[in-house]
């Protein structure tokens, strides 16, 4: 299961420094515009205790925890809708993955330029979803032109998206993200929004990138309490980092990052609460492999049920799915293991109709 974030905000707000405390992958971060250009993809680990307390019992050669891959998208501006900055590329490169992401700067140095010249989180962050909302206008209109056309085939689909089209290019224009538009009770109204792919539908969340100081007192910071209003009032998730410590935190060996971090006043690093931020964005939850070879996590949509994640692990093993053989997390490690969670009848089998929980450790029986 491919996942993948944007990493998308106004040029010089953080987004490349971030991005290398993000991954091992070092996009170059520099004072001005349109640094960067191509999109740097970093693969991310999202951080899961449960890893280490199962790998305690079974003791394997490696522990794999799930990943999110992080897109770092050059800085929009102002009229990246029409091309302006470069912005159908960066337009472009935002249509491919699965959620968003939105730093915003929080922080005032005059060492570093602000492409309008200001320090305003909120600003920046209507600023670019004007642009998206503008660009799901061109999107959506086109597709409210190609039903009309075809109205005389008294297709229901096609009636179904002119109307669907009509009413989001009014939500679009008063700056709503196609995200919070209500559809229509019809069996097809999210497959014609889907085959849109809108932009601004995708799910998305914000980032503070603060001083160093205010990591331990947000509050005192007015640009931080704008935006948390700001993210509230849409109900999205917020995420306080910043990027220019948690950037020297990835450069530290692994055994000196926990007294960096008493240091600092952290209990870990800010990149944990991101990577966690968007996988829940995204509406996944965990299931577990657990054996010698391998402890495992698996990412998998919340309401999938046993033959989806056999799927996750090989397409054979939901093709041939016969059973899943599921333990909960906490017996498999209060009873140390498989066998004594059989032995107790802590293991259950389970059928196609099994809703997974996030936590199941599953052994999955298939014949192909």
């Amino acid at each position: 299961m491919g996942l993948s974030i944007g990493i998308v905000g106004l040029p010089n707000v953080g987004k490349s420094t971030l991005f290398n405390a993000l991954s091992s992958a070092k996009a170059e971060a520099a004072n001005y515009p349109f640094c960067t250009i191509e999109p740097n993809v970093g693969v991310v680990f999202v951080p899961d205790a449960r890893l280490q307390a199962l790998d305690a019992v079974v003791h394997a050669q490696r522990i794999l925890p799930t990943t999110i891959d992080f897109v770092d998208i050059a800085g929009l501006v102002r009229g990246a809708h029409k091309g302006e900055g470069l912005g159908n590329q960066f337009l472009a490169h935002i249509r491919e993955v699965d959620a968003v992401v939105n730093v915003a700067r929080c922080f005032e140095d005059e060492n570093v330029v602000h492409v309008e010249n200001r320090v305003d989180p909120v600003a920046d962050i209507e600023t670019v979803l004007i642009e998206l909302c503008l660009k799901d206008v061109d999107t959506v209109q086109k597709r409210v032109d190609r039903g009309r056309k075809a109205a005389k085939s008294n297709s229901a689909i096609e009636k179904l998206a002119v109307d669907m089209g009509e009413e989001l290019l009014a939500h679009l224009n008063n700056g709503q993200p196609a995200r919070t538009y209500t559809l229509p009770e019809h069996l097809e109204a999210a497959n014609v929004l889907r085959d849109m792919q809108l932009l601004t539908a995708k799910p998305a969340f914000y980032i503070a990138n603060v001083d160093e100081g205010t990591l331990a007192n947000p509050a005192a910071n007015h640009h931080w309490v704008n935006l948390k209003a700001y993210a509230d009032a849409h109900a999205a998730p917020l995420v306080t980092v910043c990027a220019a410590l948690e950037a020297q935190i990835a450069e530290l060996d692994e055994s000196d990052r926990p007294s960096f971090l008493e240091a600092s006043g952290l209990t870990e690093p800010g990149l944990n609460a991101i990577a966690r931020a968007g996988y829940q964005l995204l509406g996944l939850q965990t299931f577990f492999t657990a054996g010698k070879e391998e402890v495992r996590a698996w990412p998998i949509k919340v309401g999938a049920k046993a033959p989806q994640a056999a799927g996750v692990i090989h397409t054979d093993f939901e093709k041939g799915f016969i059973k899943a053989e599921v333990i909960w997390w906490e017996d498999f490690i209060r009873l140390g293991g498989e066998s004594k969670c059989r032995d107790v009848g802590k293991l259950a089998i389970e059928g196609k109709e099994y809703v997974m929980r996030d936590g199941d450790v599953c052994h999955f029986r298939f014949n192909v």
